[in-house]
């Protein structure tokens, strides 16, 4: 099994930046695509940017141009940019590598 811790979320005004991050432990080796979701209240979860081991990334067309996922092998570690942050981005963001998921952490845009 996976298990996947998420930090770095919080309340930020529009136009501001926050940066994701969650680290993955137990068998990561079985880890290949490692990728974040959001759901804000009322909505279904939804992708927002998927990373695999070898570096192919796919972006909502939501947040392209100003979210940027990356990931640190060595670290099992994956990584979400997020720029320009507008009140729509608001809601729970989750971690997933396979059949795993984390807590989930909490982005609020707000002025």
């Amino acid at each position: 099994q996976v298990q996947l811790v998420e930090s770095g979320g919080g309340l930020v005004q529009p136009g501001e930046s926050l940066r994701l991050s969650c680290i993955a432990s137990g068998s990561t080796f079985t880890i290949n695509v490692m990728g974040w979701y959001r759901q804000a209240p009322g909505k279904q979860r939804e992708l927002v940017a998927a990373i695999s081991s070898r570096g192919t990334i796919n972006y909502a067309n939501s947040v392209k141009g100003r979210f940027t996922i990356s990931r640190d092998n060595s670290k099992n570690t994956v990584y979400l940019q997020m720029n320009s942050l507008k009140p729509e981005d608001t809601a729970v963001y989750y971690c997933n590598a396979g059949y795993s998921w984390g807590q989930g952490t909490q982005v609020t845009v707000s002025s």
